[in-house]
């Protein structure tokens, strides 16, 4: 019983380091990335969709962005979700389709994409405590001798600490990288 505990809080630690690489992909590093916009949502006839279930997102250059919308009529409301989302982007409407230049990165938006960074990095490890806590509530269920309830904590305490060193490690990288000019 108690490994199956140990293996559920792992897997879920896991997952939160999964979901962390990927909210660190949509952070802009100053080159063309299309995972860039994958948190723009588009109201589409009265619903918030995803921006790439409405259009294909391309990189013709290596700082510039190409989406072409499968349905023309909902240009301009791509176009206003670009702008909108505070990504730092000026989209251009061609009538076709929305190019977007990537402005290069200044020293204050460099910075702010850090907070932003340690951010994300912060709600990684929250969730990695909630994960513990919902743990050693689990193991406070089972009906344990003390040692190996003991034994069991410490275990879950050491995989808390080595995923708190991986997020670490994790936002170090995207830092070093935003401040890569």
């Amino acid at each position: 019983m108690n490994s199956e505990i140990t293996k559920n809080v792992e897997s879920k630690m896991n997952k939160t380091i999964e979901s962390l690489e990927e909210k660190l992909k949509t952070v802009r590093a100053g080159r063309a990335n299309p995972s860039s916009l994958d948190r723009v949502t588009v109201d589409y006839y009265g619903s918030q969709t995803p921006l790439k279930q409405l259009a294909t997102i391309s990189v013709p250059e290596a700082t510039q962005l190409l989406i072409k919308p499968f349905d023309k009529t909902c240009l301009k409301d791509i176009e206003k979700a670009i702008f909108e989302s505070n990504l730092g982007y000026t989209p251009n409407n061609d009538g076709e389709s929305i190019r977007i230049v990537i402005p290069a990165l200044t020293e204050d938006r460099r910075k702010e994409l850090i907070k932003q960074v340690k951010a994300i990095g912060e709600e990684s490890k929250i969730s990695i405590r909630n994960i513990r806590h919902e743990g050693l509530e689990a193991v406070k269920k089972e009906d344990l001798a003390e040692d190996e309830e003991k034994s069991i904590e410490k275990d879950i305490q050491d995989k808390v600490n080595s995923f708190n060193k991986e997020i670490d490690n994790l936002v170090k990288e995207k830092e070093k990288e935003l401040m890569t000019v």
